[in-house]
């Protein structure tokens, strides 16, 4: 049966809201949004959510916080698209994709709306008559920039004296040079050295550098160079000269990836349960010219396509530049509204694109290997995954009513098809944190004409705690939580278990798969963590390395075993020699790929025997289910 989420009042509510595209906001009892949402038809994506038919892990949880609701009517997806992104960045929702660090990154900015317009270092909200260029997401990269913009045209400077005072008086020459034109750093309209047009032509070159077209400038630094060589003014042509020679030095450090031209950029995500990377990487006339990164307080939780447009939505609302193409490795659900919108800033089309191959795959590749980095130096240098590893044990200590928080952790999972070749796992999680070294796995010795999970988690346990008396150390301590995979049935085989060997004082619970609920011994309702928290994406961890260990030991007999019977059909191996490849080898997939003189070096195999194997083994054509698994 699926489920109803939000009050039945929330429910009958939905039945006024209209099918016409628009924005919907969620919210709690006290009136804080809790998301922010768009859709073609409001009633219709508003349902999905009450009726439990989003799959988002954040669904359950947020709609049980939801109390009331409230819906913005728009004229088309692209009005939605913008209304949505203006309220998230008003309300912060919790469930929505944002930025983690809520901080305002640095811009260069022209004050092109002065008589003479100078460039800055800001963090400032954009203001009118005023151009920003960024964002950067590194401080001394912005203020770099400017120090080599001012080498290549004199510009001036927002905090020079001289300049406010030019300002102030409408741009009338002050009559006192600074500082700045002493040096040859500054144009000199404090003194009258040029004129507003002139000036205006340097603010154009400048506005072209900042947008990345170095090689614009370099052609026009060129241009006036031969120019002023041609009339004999050597002087000028030497300034022309050094410039051009600071561009230069700007286009070789930067590296060529296209002969085309390439406008774009290129977008790596790498994603961690409620956290994200993203690495942006800036191709401007065919050059990488440089690269931001960002980190995302939403992970896993969403879909590749939610995650992605929210960022785009972000990300390009502030930035300066809009590229010709946006290179993603997941597109959102419904990218035309979100090109129309990029394409109305830019002012020129924008198409969003998953390159599969060639120069842009490799930029996108390279996009996400530096998100992980980027996320990976995050998580280190904010203690994220000590802090959330303390929460989560701390959460599940008060969720399941343990004396202690659970540090040592130990997971059970059965792996079978159909009674055969049937394996349990054991895998240890130390403070939060997997330890490889005690992990164990138990091939099933019980009889069961079917699988039996209930049967055969019994026994995994006996085994292991008779093991613990027997051997003492090899097991180390006792656990602070034992978790098994599974509902009602395999805890109650679980406790069954640890009684008939007298273990007692070792809370067990079971995790079942479905709805992620944790079932506890004499509770009469399974406990359900908050979808998101530091609790569930621990117990869902450590149950998927269970599993993942219990699956590669049942492949392993399998292949072992299949191994076997293809030798039982090959005339002169006999059960030796079968042991023998069967130990070399261990699956048919590698016996096959072997070659004769390969097969030939295993002790006990004549070289004309292994020139039969061979041949049996090319000319085999593998039957049944799983074949040549």
């Amino acid at each position: 049966m699926t489920p109803r989420y939000g009050s039945e009042h929330i429910r009958e509510q939905l039945a006024a809201v209209p099918d016409a595209p628009g924005v919907y906001l969620w919210k709690d009892a006290d009136g804080t949004v809790l998301y922010v949402g768009k859709a073609k038809a409001l009633r219709k994506r508003m349902k999905q959510y009450a009726q439990g038919h989003d799959d988002r892990a954040m669904v359950p949880e947020m709609m049980s916080r939801v109390a009331t609701f409230d819906y913005v009517v728009t004229t088309n997806e692209v009005e939605s698209l913008i209304l949505e992104n203006e309220l998230i960045k008003e309300h912060h929702p919790r469930y929505n994709v944002d930025y983690r660090d809520d901080k305002t990154y640095p811009y260069i900015a022209l004050t092109t709306g002065d008589p003479f317009p100078a460039i800055k270092y800001t963090r400032e909200k954009h203001r009118p008559g005023t151009t920003y260029f960024g964002p950067y997401t590194d401080s001394r990269a912005a203020r770099a920039t400017i120090d080599v913009v001012r080498r290549v045209y004199p510009i001036c400077r927002t905090d020079c004296v001289e300049w406010k005072r030019v300002i102030a008086h409408g741009g009338a020459p002050s009559g006192k040079p600074c500082f700045d034109f002493h040096i040859g750093k500054g144009p000199g309209p404090c003194v009258g050295a040029i004129t507003r047009d002139e000036y205006a032509a340097t603010v154009s070159l400048v506005e072209a550098f900042l947008d990345g077209r170095q090689s614009t400038v370099a052609r026009d630094l060129e241009r006036r160079m031969r120019e002023a060589s041609d009339e004999l003014d050597y002087e000028r042509a030497l300034k022309f000269r050094n410039r051009l020679d600071a561009v230069r030095s700007i286009l070789e450090r930067q590296t060529i990836v296209s002969a085309s031209g390439l406008d774009a950029d290129a977008i790596g995500v790498f994603r961690e349960e409620t956290i994200a990377g993203v690495h942006v990487v800036h191709v401007r006339e065919g050059r990488v010219q440089g690269s931001s990164e960002f980190i995302l307080d939403q992970g896993l939780d969403v879909s590749d396509a939610e995650l992605i447009e929210a960022f785009l939505l972000r990300y390009y609302d502030e930035a300066s530049h809009v590229p010709r193409q946006v290179l993603v490795d997941g597109k959102p659900s419904e990218p035309e509204p979100l090109e129309v919108w990029l394409t109305q800033r830019r002012g020129r089309k924008v198409t969003i694109e998953r390159p599969e191959r060639g120069e842009r795959r490799r930029l996108l590749e390279m996009a996400a290997t530096n998100a992980r980095h980027a996320l990976a130096r995050y998580k280190f240098r904010t203690r994220y995954d000590e802090d959330r590893v303390n929460q989560a044990l701390l959460e599940l200590e008060s969720a399941l009513g343990l004396g202690v928080p659970p540090m040592r952790i130990e997971c059970y999972d059965i792996s079978t098809l159909h009674g055969r070749f049937s394996v349990g796992s054991m895998v240890v999680f130390e403070a939060g944190r997997s330890d490889p070294s005690g992990y164990r796995r138990f091939k099933i010795r019980a009889e069961t004409p079917e699988s039996n999970d209930v049967a055969m988690m019994r026994e995994v346990l006996q085994r292991r705690f008779v093991r613990e008396a027997k051997e003492g150390a090899r097991f180390a301590r006792r656990p602070d939580l034992i978790l098994v995979d599974g509902g009602k049935a395999q805890l109650s085989a679980a406790l069954a278990a640890l009684k008939e060997i007298g273990v007692s004082g070792v809370p067990v619970v079971a995790l079942a798969k479905r709805e992620e609920e944790l079932f506890v011994p004499e509770w009469d309702e399974p406990v359900v963590l908050p979808g998101g928290s530091p609790s569930l994406y621990l117990v869902k961890r450590v149950r998927d390395e269970a599993h993942r260990f219990a699956i590669t030991y049942h492949r392993e007999l399998r292949g072992k075993a299949m191994t076997a019977s293809i030798l039982d059909e090959i005339p002169g191996v006999g059960p030796t020699r079968k042991q023998a490849l069967v130990k070399a080898f261990g699956s048919v997939k590698r016996l096959r790929a072997a070659s004769a003189e390969e097969i030939a070096a295993v002790k006990g195999i004549p070289s004309e025997l292994a020139s039969d194997v061979a041949e049996f083994l090319r000319t085999w054509e593998p039957s049944g289910p799983g074949g040549d698994a």
